[in-house]
């Protein structure tokens, strides 16, 4: 590191005014003004292109063509291509598969285990579905409403059931081959998506097997009764498996979910879940799904290759080196900004996003080879994610409860987010026994 090199400081002025605008407007609207889902109704495309245009004015002495060629070099990264390729194919299998798979594990797990076991079920049922489908969000809106179901008939705690449903949603979306989260940090730092799993999986484990014990523990307190099962197709749940094991023994993600979706195709066709036309539809609202995913790596890509341009990471870095130096240091900085970073956006993805230049020049400073610095980018960020009151997640299952007649708040579905304060605690535990390989 050339620490004659100061960096500056005011060249981070485009990044500060996104957080100012987007977590600003994002509290008038949720707390202020009440509007459901508020964070969620502010246009974060709109809030970047600001961004940009801030960027785009700072350093005069660099004309706009320059600066739209520096942008164009940063968004024309071989990994940011990659990204999005990946990110519209998922999009396109989970539209393929849909609804009616992720429901069918659900209810075919739950039909295997007495009562008293569901919340516990609920979980491991969370952390597999979102695995497969590769996002928090979806697996939340999926499967909350069957929990709330399932406690109501059964006597369950409605906020342990649907932090239950978080918690495993956040593990699923921290380790799936085709979560944005996972994509975005591998292309980011340039690593393997089975070796980040590896790296994942080892740090994730720990804090989802203590989670079903503690859930276990408070769940078997309360006083259970029988519940009614859904129908379940145990036929249209072998895309998710066969992405899932596809991914796990190491098969190129492109591959893998191409089988996905050739047999999500052929399985939703043969079964009659869905007509030739409806599953090209579905195809395209899939696909069309990631636009803003999609645009946002774009964004930011640009974004951040300007600021890099004029010394803004350069001051950035030099801060987080005096305050963690060192391996473990680096790994604990790392940690640490993607955590204030998902915790000022509300989106994991963006945050790893941002993140992603400013971890891999610090991980190359200290020694941090790219599959463990995109290991801990994802956990943090999934940590920060599944407690912040004002994230999706949060607010999609607040929404299903209420949509349901439920009268449940955040700080109540707080008290009980078992996995994420169990993975923070795995992780720190990972970091403090970490010790740099020698090359």
């Amino acid at each position: 590191m050339d620490t004659q090199n100061k960096g500056n400081a005011a060249a981070l002025l485009p990044i500060g005014v996104f957080l100012v605008f987007y977590l600003g407007l994002g509290i008038l609207f949720e707390y202020v003004l009440k509007i459901e889902m508020g964070f969620y109704n502010i246009p974060i495309i709109v809030i970047f292109m600001l961004s940009i245009l801030v960027a785009c004015l700072q350093n005069r002495k660099v004309d706009l063509d320059h600066k739209i060629e520096i942008m164009a070099s940063g968004v024309g990264d071989k990994n940011i291509m990659i990204m999005l390729l990946i990110f519209i194919e998922a999009g396109i299998f989970v539209g393929v598969v849909g609804r009616s798979s992720a429901q069918s594990v659900a209810y075919f797990m739950l039909s295997l285990i007495p009562a008293r076991f569901a919340v516990v079920v609920l979980f491991v049922v969370a952390c597999l579905v979102s695995i497969a489908m590769g996002t928090s969000v979806g697996t939340i809106t999926l499967i909350t409403p069957i929990g709330i179901a399932l406690a109501e008939s059964s006597g369950f705690s409605i906020p342990l059931t649907i932090a239950s449903v978080i918690g495993g949603a956040m593990f699923g979306d921290n380790l799936s081959f085709i979560s944005d989260t996972t994509i975005a940090a591998c292309k980011g730092q340039g690593c393997e998506m089975k070796d980040k799993f590896r790296e994942n999986f080892g740090i994730a484990l720990p804090a989802a097997i203590t989670s079903i014990i503690v859930i276990l523990l408070v769940s078997l307190k309360s006083e259970t009764q029988a519940y009614e099962i859904g129908e379940y197709n145990l036929i249209q749940t072998i895309p998710y498996m066969l992405v899932l094991i596809g991914g796990v023994i190491g098969v190129n993600v492109f591959a893998v979910l191409l089988i996905g979706i050739v047999s999500g195709s052929v399985i939703m066709l043969a079964t009659g879940a869905v007509s030739a036309t409806a599953l090209l539809g579905n195809m395209g609202a899939g696909a069309a799904g990631m636009f803003e995913t999609a645009m946002v790596a774009v964004l930011v890509s640009a974004i951040c290759a300007l600021v890099k341009q004029n010394g803004g990471f350069r001051a950035l870095l030099n801060a987080l080196y005096k305050a963690f130096k060192g391996y473990k240091g680096g790994l604990f900085g790392v940690g640490v900004l993607v955590m204030l970073l998902d915790i000022a956006t509300a989106n994991n993805t963006v945050a790893i996003v941002m993140a992603n230049p400013i971890a891999k020049e610090m991980s190359e400073e200290y020694g941090i080879t790219p599959r463990k610095t995109a290991s801990i980018l994802d956990t943090f960020s999934c940590i920060a994610q599944g407690v912040i009151p004002y994230g999706a997640q949060m607010l999609v299952a607040l929404a299903a409860a209420n949509e349901l007649g439920c009268n449940v708040s955040a700080p109540q579905i707080m008290g009980y987010l078992y996995y994420p304060y169990l993975l923070l605690l795995s992780s720190v535990v990972f970091i403090a026994a970490a010790k740099k390989k020698a090359k």
